[in-house]
């Protein structure tokens, strides 16, 4: 896909072909546009899975992914140790050790899935 104009071709496509569910693993394109391809996605009626949890604000089933307003303070953390002199290549390399799972029940019911309630548990927020 080029453009956010090439979404809805893009999904009767993969709903032509059989698709049960769609998994979107990232994409400047889909960051660019989450809010434009809410709509297009719930007509598909297929469940979704994402990596941020802005697609499920917008309107998207569930994700599960890093929790990125943390490695955003993680990060700030390492400009200040540069700024007061420490050398990027004697930092450690860090790893996300926290992801989140967002569950959208609005989406859910609008699809007529049922999440497990040992699923919606686990979940670190579920939107109503």
């Amino acid at each position: 896909m080029r453009g956010a104009e090439d979404f809805e071709p893009a999904l009767r496509a993969i709903v032509d072909q059989g698709a049960a569910a769609i998994v979107f693993v990232g994409g400047t394109i889909f960051l660019q546009h989450w809010q434009r391809l809410a709509d297009p996605l719930l007509k598909t009626r297929l469940p979704t899975t994402f990596v941020r949890r802005e697609f499920v604000e917008a309107g998207g089933l569930m994700s599960f992914g890093k929790d990125y307003p943390k490695m955003y303070r993680r990060a700030a953390a390492y400009v200040d140790k540069i700024l007061k002199g420490a050398k990027p290549a004697d930092l450690p390399v860090e790893q996300p050790t926290h992801f989140e799972l967002v569950i959208n029940m609005k989406t859910a019911n609008a699809l007529g899935i049922t999440i497990p309630p040992m699923i919606l548990a686990r979940a670190d927020e579920v939107i109503e």
